[in-house]
């Protein structure tokens, strides 16, 4: 039965498609498929208070965080499998269960033109980074207001300090740029939001918060020990029987 189970998640896991995934009763299932009554009730709030985010990226986010800091305050999720032209970052108060912004966000010039699809934890690569992270201090620099930004995920965002991955606010995020060019402008691999909510947005998330990047990104599916705790522990068990 482990086995089984541990083959679904996998299979699941690879998939671009969640919807493919049904297998009732296994992780996976609980969090990409949208019929399921069994949902976890962070996500229900978080559905519950961004109701034009995608439910199954909300999932993963909240089983994230739950592996990580059941007890966070703030959360900001991105869906990188949204074109910058629309609002794809959210970021949630815990506590008091409110929805405090949905706002436009942009990637790496490496990840793509409007839809990013590449993503990297490599210096100078200019990709943006997938994966959960923990927010650290602000300070200014070259872009202004910058919030610090630690990846949490070996071989996937572990290098975001290092390589300067950093919240900030920038003049290329706008609804004017939008029109103009049919998309935002384009960081460095960071997160950059409009210069107008910078302050206020990266205040509600500076200091031991969480952010959450999302794209559909099989290999970091199959692999991220953030996406659900229960999985790993599947497959611990599921390899000491097989021995």
């Amino acid at each position: 039965m482990m086995r089984s189970t541990l083959a679904a998640w996998l299979l699941c896991a690879s998939s671009l498609i969640a919807s493919a995934c049904t297998f009732a009763g296994t992780p996976i299932a609980q969090a990409h498929t949208p019929g399921l009554v069994n949902v976890d009730p962070l996500t229900r709030t978080l559905t519950r208070l961004a109701p034009n985010a995608n439910r199954e990226v909300l999932s993963l986010a909240a089983n994230a965080l739950s592996c990580a800091d059941p007890d966070a305050e703030r959360l900001a999720v991105i869906d990188y499998s949204l074109p910058s032209s629309e609002p794809r970052l959210w970021v949630f108060d815990l506590r008091r269960k409110k929805l405090l912004f949905e706002e436009f966000v942009s990637h790496g010039r490496g990840s793509g033109d409007a839809l990013a699809s590449r993503f990297s934890n490599t210096p100078e690569s200019h990709q943006s980074s997938l994966g959960l992270f923990r927010t650290m201090n602000t300070y200014y620099g070259r872009n202004g207001y910058s919030l610090r930004l630690e990846g949490l995920e070996p071989g996937v965002n572990h290098l975001a300090f290092d390589r300067a991955i950093v919240m900030h606010g920038a003049d290329y995020v706008s609804e004017s740029f939008i029109e103009q060019t049919g998309r935002l402008g384009r960081s460095l691999g960071c997160p950059a939001v409009r210069q107008e909510i910078t302050y206020p947005l990266i205040d509600s998330l500076k200091e031991e918060q969480y952010l959450f990047a999302y794209y559909p990104d099989p290999e970091w599916l199959a692999s991220s020990t953030y996406l659900d705790c229960n999985r790993d522990r599947v497959r611990q068990l599921a390899m000491q029987s097989h021995d």
